[in-house]
């Protein structure tokens, strides 16, 4: 009886992945290398922009210029991309009067707000089968 786990286990390593798509995020335009960059990918307006909610999320060193962070085994799908420049190193983006950003961040599909952004202003498709690249142009 041993022999079905063992047997079990070999196939599942054969059987390819659900989540085998790959997305770059290029953070474009840091304006220095203090602190450090956040990045979230969302799968749904419900979600957007609350981070305990993110589909998945990386942090990396500032560098000025670009930083590309590299999100593996994605199911295809729609995505949006929220990042921000942590400069200060306290774990959140900072704002003003609880509204305006205080710190650099950046969107997919850089669209222009006023207020809070959209998922669908940001959303754009992991197709299945090739790797997906967006750039972030980030605002200060």
């Amino acid at each position: 009886m041993k022999a079905l786990p063992i047997l079990g286990a070999a196939l599942a390593l054969l059987v390819p992945s659900a989540y085998a798509e790959e997305l770059q995020v290029t953070l474009d335009g840091l304006q220095h290398d203090k602190g450090q960059v956040a990045v979230a990918v969302y799968s749904s307006a419900k979600t957007f922009r609350k981070d305990d909610q993110a589909f998945a999320a990386q942090k990396a060193k500032a560098e000025q210029g670009a930083v590309t962070l590299v999100f593996k085994d994605l199911p295809p799908g729609r995505y949006a991309v929220l990042a921000y420049h942590d400069e200060n190193g306290n774990g959140e983006l900072d704002r003003r009067f609880g509204m305006i950003p205080t710190e650099g961040y950046g969107l997919s599909n850089n669209p222009k707000v006023m207020g809070p952004p959209s998922f669908e202003d940001s959303a754009f498709e992991v197709p299945a089968g090739e790797p997906t690249r967006v750039t972030l142009e980030m605002r200060y």
